[in-house]
Formats: C-alpha cells, structure tokens, sequence
C-alpha cells in the first residue's frame, strides 16, 4: 500500500488528513515537528511526504532541503501563506508542489495523485544529449557521468524538454504538462525549476549549453550542446 507521512503540528488538520488519505486507500504516518519529521523519514520513508511549512521546531523548507539530499521523493507543502515569495522559496527548496491552507480535499488528492504517478516507469528510452545521459525508464539523469538527484517536478521538466529537442516549448505548454491546468500562467515556477535544473546539469549555470532561454516565450532544450550561450 501507497504510504503517505503527513508533516503538521495542527492536531485537526492530521486527524482530517488521516481520515481523507486512509479513506483514499493510503497508509499514513504523521509527525508533528521537523525532527519527527526527519527522523521518519530516514527510518521509514514514504511513498510521498504533505509537508506543513510552520512547525514548532523549523520551518517546512528546511525539511524538504535536508530531504532533497538523499531522496526524490514527492513533496506537497501546505501553507496558510499564499503569496509568490512563499511558494517560489518552498519550491526552490526541493517542494513538488504547494498548497495554499485552507484547501480542498479533492484537490489535495488530485495532486498527490499526480506527484505519485510521476514517479511510475514510463517505458520510453534512454537520451543522450551531449554528456547528459536521460533514462526516462529509470526516471535517472546522469551528467558527466555523474548521477544528478532531481526532483519529480524536476525530472518531469526535463522529459518534457527532452521529449522536444530543439524545440521551443512555451510556458503555457510546460505549465500545462508538468503542473496540469491549475497552475495557469504562474511562469514564475518555471523560473524556479529551470534556474535549478541548470544548477545541476549545467557544466556553467551562468552560462547554459543545454537548456536555453527564449525571452518571453519558454525555453528549449538543444539537441546538442552549444560551447557557451549568455543566459537570458
């Protein structure tokens, strides 16, 4: 069975939360502090982590960066706080996705849903792209031979880039295929994610050879890397 950790330190919130995923089928453990938090999830870890950000003892993005370390399990970051800065610093943090308190519950599950089927085999192939190396399969990324970690969101970017090369794909598009409708034209996820996917695959994040920006339009991934390009 799907095990879920359910990250808060609100005692209605965990107990609605318990009663909605064990009634969606999912197991579910819970912790009320980011040590709980990180302790459950080094001993036992999930299939998918529902993450408050304020906690007694840290903040939520804190968790999720430590987490990001080691592990590519989807998170989901529940706030009371709604606004552009938030969301970009839990999403820059390694955050799948971010939900804004009060919620609904049938939109929580719909993206659980989502982040977890992310993380099924695909059967497609295997792209190599310059020293990047893209296992769709595997859902594993290599650069320079070297293992790069990614997020679900992250690596779900990259398909989709990878899936076009060379062709621009506009912010809408990719807004669309890796966050679904609900996401409408926050561009600035894009920005987020785009920024840290070149962190880790590019040899010059300053300077991408890889993942290129079209301003005000989206972004490409070159079917073969260029020697240097400015970044835009």
């Amino acid at each position: 069975m799907t095990r879920i950790l359910v990250v808060d330190d609100e005692p209605q919130i965990l107990r609605a939360l318990r009663t909605s995923l064990r009634g969606a089928g999912y197991d579910v453990d819970t912790a009320e502090t980011a040590e709980a938090a990180l302790t459950a999830l080094a001993l036992n870890p999930p299939d998918a982590v529902i993450l408050d950000l304020a906690l007694p003892d840290g903040r939520g993005t804190d968790v999720a960066r430590e987490l990001r370390t080691w592990s590519n399990v989807p998170v989901i970051v529940l706030s009371v706080v709604g606004d552009e800065s938030e969301k970009v610093a839990a999403l820059d943090a390694g955050a799948d996705d971010y939900v804004t308190k009060p919620f609904g519950i049938d939109e929580l599950l719909a993206r659980l849903r989502a982040a977890l089927r992310r993380r099924e085999p695909s059967g497609e192939p295997v792209i190599e792209i310059g020293a990047l190396r893209i296992d769709f399969e595997k859902q594993s990324v290599h650069a320079d031979g070297r293992l790069v970690q990614l997020t679900p969101h992250e690596f779900e970017l990259l398909r989709a880039l990878a899936r076009n090369p060379g062709k621009l794909m506009t912010h809408s598009a990719l807004l669309h295929e890796v966050w679904g409708k609900a996401y409408g034209d926050e561009s600035h996820y894009l920005h987020v994610y785009v920024s840290q996917l070149r962190r880790k695959l590019e040899p010059d994040p300053a300077r991408p050879r890889y993942i290129i920006t079209e301003p005000g339009a989206g972004y490409r991934l070159l079917s073969a890397p260029l020697d240097a390009t400015p970044k835009s």
